[in-house]
């Protein structure tokens, strides 16, 4: 991992354009090939940032200052997705070899709701078969790899509780597994959010980006909760 303090100037344009002004940040340029852009506030997540597979060209502008060039094939017919960084001042700038990483331990009830789903997986959907658990990408893996009744892939994120940044992390898979001319022949991969309890807000942000949630009745799927017992 290479991490570099500058300040710097950061545009992208792609299936949209934004801007971020001369200013100190952070700027990582990790293992797999992703570029962040992060600043000294907003917690983790990063002001911009581009996803492997992308290429990183270091170069120098018409004005003497550096120039980074970050460009990644865009999954749609449109632009290639392109992240210029202009530095004026560096800072810092380090290299750092990580190592292989472990990966997420989840607790036990997401860990256990994963075993579960896969063995029942057309509880999330009719017709929905198991491809494969930890489907790998480059940026770590999904949960659940499926295949839907009519042939099509279907990307499963498994949270006891289904937040923003459960959305998010499947928005990121979603956009590198339909870069994948294997899982795209019949079709888009389309990705289902599975939760014990989906907040509202993640709701709207799955929805607006045509993901479909899934409520996750854990007792129901450990086969501890028998309809045929209740009085209502």
């Amino acid at each position: 991992m290479r991490l570099v303090v500058a300040r710097c100037q950061v545009d992208y344009a792609g299936r949209l354009t934004a801007h971020l002004p001369m200013a100190n940040r952070v700027l990582m340029i990790k293992g797999d090939g992703s570029v962040l852009v992060h600043s000294d506030g907003g917690s983790y997540k990063p002001l911009n940032w581009m996803s492997p597979p992308c290429t990183l060209r270091e170069g120098t502008a018409e004005d003497g200052r550096i120039e980074w060039t970050v460009t990644s094939r865009s999954s749609s017919k449109g632009p290639d997705d392109t992240l210029r960084i202009l530095i004026e001042e560096v800072h810092h700038d380090s290299s750092h070899e990580l190592g292989v990483d472990p990966g997420l331990q989840k607790d036990g009830v997401e860990k256990h709701l994963q075993a579960l789903l896969a063995e029942h997986p057309a509880t999330l959907a009719p017709g929905l078969t198991l491809v494969r658990r930890e489907f790998p990408t480059a940026i770590g893996p999904v949960d659940l790899m499926c295949r839907d009744a009519a042939g099509l892939s279907v990307a499963v994120e498994i949270k006891r509780r289904g937040e923003i940044d459960g959305v998010e992390q499947l928005t990121r898979y979603l956009d590198l597994l339909n870069r994948d001319p294997a899982l795209v022949r019949k079709g888009p991969v389309r990705g289902i959010f599975a939760a014990q309890e989906i907040k509202p807000q993640a709701r709207v942000l799955a929805t607006d980006r045509g993901i479909a949630c899934a409520v996750v009745d854990y007792d129901a799927l450990r086969g501890l909760d028998d309809p045929t017992t209740r009085l209502f």
